[in-house]
């Protein structure tokens, strides 16, 4: 395997050349199968290398998020996000705080003292029944902005169901496991935008973040990045090391559903974004793109054959998706 993209304070991230699952020869698939489980049960994070989403349409999905971002605000709150239950639109700056607590009191209190500096904009799947996507209007720099972003979406699916079925031939379960429980998309896509800060807020405010310290909710999230940097993994040694963007990788970070569903063999790891490691009197923009995978929202999840001897080391009753992601997505907001 390549070397590590993070080796730092007890924290191994590995850098992982994807295609040597897609194919390779049985050999090699299951080598690469078992280097991206160990990322999962270890550090909770990989870095994948030659994926089947290209480049240029990486770069061409980023340039389009950010005109995106450079609309008026009021012409983006015209597509506002609006429940837990659909997820879809635009959030802007202040209005989500990601944390780790779930008391809705000692979360607004945060919230007020030291407001995430981003804004997003959510897409799920096109045809879920009740909760169609917010799309904005198609004219001058937008033209073409929804083929694109669906585009975008059906390919980090396709890559959610590889990096499941790598999860199972890691784990000597039949490849094809999971495929019933990701095969209808109930994903949510991300546009995010963290706006050009002055430096001197960060040191004002040492709280300010510009995206507080939490854990991932459901099976994997693919986040694709900029260079700015500014992301950071929780080590094994409660210290935040920074997980430095590699050019043509995407992050592929372990979920709190699928540490749930794997009894506790797979770690969903605390991560946070916080002021860039360059120092400027000025920070400018930076955009990244998470892809928030899921199980089926009508799945039921119980913990993995393999991940437990006997009843009694299972760690946690089943669950339906669907009800846990709401629950845990309406703390936030």
């Amino acid at each position: 395997m390549e070397k590590a993209a993070v080796n730092e304070d007890g924290l191994v991230i590995p850098l992982i050349d994807f295609s040597k699952f897609l194919e390779g020869d049985e050999t090699l698939k299951l080598e690469t199968a078992k280097a991206i489980l160990h990322g999962f049960q270890t550090a909770g994070f990989i870095y994948l290398k030659n994926i089947p989403i290209q480049p240029d349409f990486r770069e061409h999905v980023f340039n389009t998020s950010a005109k995106f971002f450079k609309l008026p605000k009021e012409t983006k709150l015209e597509v506002g996000w609006t429940t837990p239950e659909a997820n879809r639109g635009y959030s802007a700056p202040g209005r989500e705080k990601v944390t780790q607590l779930t008391d809705p009191a000692e979360i607004e209190k945060i919230r007020s003292a030291a407001p995430d500096i981003k804004e997003s904009y959510e897409i799920g799947r096109e045809d879920e029944p009740g909760h169609p996507n917010p799309w904005p209007a198609e004219q001058d720099e937008l033209v073409g902005f929804k083929s694109t972003m669906t585009n975008f979406f059906d390919q980090c699916k396709a890559l959610h169901v590889e990096v499941m079925r790598a999860i199972a031939v890691g784990m000597g379960i039949d490849a094809n496991y999971f495929d019933s429980f990701v095969d209808v998309g109930d994903n949510i896509l991300r546009l995010l935008h963290y706006p050009a800060v002055k430096s001197e807020v960060f040191k004002i405010n040492p709280g300010q973040v510009r995206a507080g310290e939490h854990t991932d909710y459901g099976s994997i999230t693919l986040l694709f990045q900029d260079s700015r940097g500014g992301l950071q993994v929780k080590s094994p040694n409660g210290q935040f090391i920074d997980a430095t963007p590699i050019e043509n990788t995407v992050v592929v970070n372990a979920g709190d559903l699928l540490a749930r569903w794997s009894n506790d063999t797979i770690k969903s790891t605390v991560h946070r974004v916080v002021e860039p490691p360059k120092p400027e009197d000025v920070h400018p923009p930076r955009y990244s793109i998470a892809y928030f995978c899921n199980p089926n929202h009508k799945s039921y999840i119980e913990a993995i054959p393999g991940t437990y001897a006997a009843e009694s080391e299972r760690k946690y009753e089943g669950i339906n998706s669907g009800q846990y992601l709401v629950k845990r997505l309406a703390a936030t907001y």
